[in-house]
Formats: C-alpha cells, sequence, structure tokens
C-alpha cells in the first residue's frame, strides 16, 4: 500500500534523479553524490567523464587532478581517493569490467551497501536489498516500518515488507518523498499520501512526540 501511493505521487525516476549511463559512470556518479546535491554531481559530470572514460583512465589519473574537478561535490579529497582507487582496482582485480555482485562491489573503495544497491540496480537492473540513505532511515522509521537505526538492520526489515520486484525502486521513492513531503524537522502530514500507515502521524495526533529527524 505504501510503495502504490508512493508510486501514485511520484514520477519514475533514477537514483537520486542523477542520469546514469554505463556501469563504470553509474559507480563514479554515486560515489560522488554522497552528501551532497544532484547539481553538483551533474556539474563535474562532462568534464570528469571526458577526461577519464574508462576505469583504466581514471586509474592512471592525478589523484589532485581528480580531486580539483570534483571539489564541487564536497568531501573532494576523499571522494577522488575513492574513485581512483576503484577504478584501479576494477582494471587489476576485475578486468576493467565494474563488478555485478554485492560482495564484488563491496570489495571496491568508497562503496557500502547504499552504493552496491544502486549500482546493482541502476547498472546491472539487479535488486539485491533495498539502498538505506537518510532519507530512507529516517521516513522508514516514522512510519513505523522498523525501529532499528543501524542501516544494515533497516534494509532486512524493508526487504521483509516489500517485494523484491520493487526493491530498486523504493529508495528513489523514498528520496523524492523526503525532498517534497516528509521534510526532515518539518514533515507535510496535511498533504501527505502515507497518513493512513504513518506511526508518526498517529501518535502526533495522540499528543506524543517521534523525532522527525532520526
Amino acid at each position: 500500500m505504501i510503495y502504490h501511493a508512493l508510486r501514485g505521487r511520484y514520477p519514475p525516476t533514477i537514483e537520486n534523479g542523477i542520469s546514469y549511463g554505463d556501469p563504470f559512470e553509474v559507480l563514479v556518479l554515486t560515489i560522488l553524490s554522497a552528501q551532497t546535491t544532484d547539481r553538483s554531481v551533474e556539474a563535474v559530470r562532462p568534464l570528469l567523464l571526458a577526461r577519464y572514460p574508462t576505469p583504466a583512465a581514471l586509474a592512471a589519473a592525478d589523484e589532485a587532478e581528480v580531486a580539483a574537478i570534483v571539489r564541487p561535490t564536497g568531501f573532494y579529497r576523499v571522494k577522488a581517493r575513492h574513485i581512483i582507487g576503484a577504478a584501479r582496482q576494477i582494471t587489476d582485480t576485475f578486468g576493467g569490467e565494474v563488478p555485478a555482485t554485492l560482495d564484488g562491489l563491496l570489495s571496491l573503495p568508497g562503496v557500502g551497501r547504499k552504493t552496491a544497491n544502486i549500482v546493482l540496480s541502476n547498472a546491472f537492473g539487479i535488486d539485491k536489498g533495498i539502498a538505506v540513505d537518510t532519507h530512507v532511515r529516517r521516513i522508514s522509521r516514522l512510519l513505523g516500518l522498523t525501529d532499528e537505526s543501524d542501516p544494515e538492520k533497516i534494509e532486512k526489515d524493508l526487504t521483509a515488507l516489500f517485494p523484491q520486484e520493487v526493491w530498486g525502486e523504493v529508495n528513489a521513492l523514498f528520496v523524492q518523498h523526503g525532498r517534497a513531503v516528509c521534510i526532515a524537522g518539518r514533515p507535510r502530514c496535511d498533504v501527505c499520501p502515507l497518513v493512513p500507515w504513518c506511526r508518526f502521524f498517529k501518535n502526533e495526533g495522540q499528543g506524543k512526540k517521534i523525532s522527525t529527524t532520526t
């Protein structure tokens, strides 16, 4: 019911609103998208991928030059180190191809479960789990879908509730909902389509409080 309510409210979209290309682009852009805006990622994308279009090219890049390009995305030194390190490992260990397995992706620098799930879904059409970011964590707790705070435990709870064929959409739907309606600290419950299933709303109506930023 929650899925259908969100699906009816928001148009189909790829993760984070970023227009992805091949698996290498998906990986690099997803790493860069951490703790930044879609606009900043799209701003650096043309130059970065034009200069380093393949894992081999990025693996041989100068870290300072890459950092200068990705600077608008924030945490640029760490991100530059991660994408170069991932490119080197892809080149040296995976024959120049982005691995299409969860374990393979998790072995790359800068890749956690959230990034791995996004890459698997958007690059390969493989849904092994649900990417848990700050939006998914906060909204799933407000709805009462989980009481966990650890992303892996939240993912386990959510994958038990949603059918596997929609796992790849859940993150994007929650992100859109978190930006448009269920905004951290100031949820717009008056226009929320999820009110019938929302624990936060029900408790608020009874004068009880649940943090809207958890």
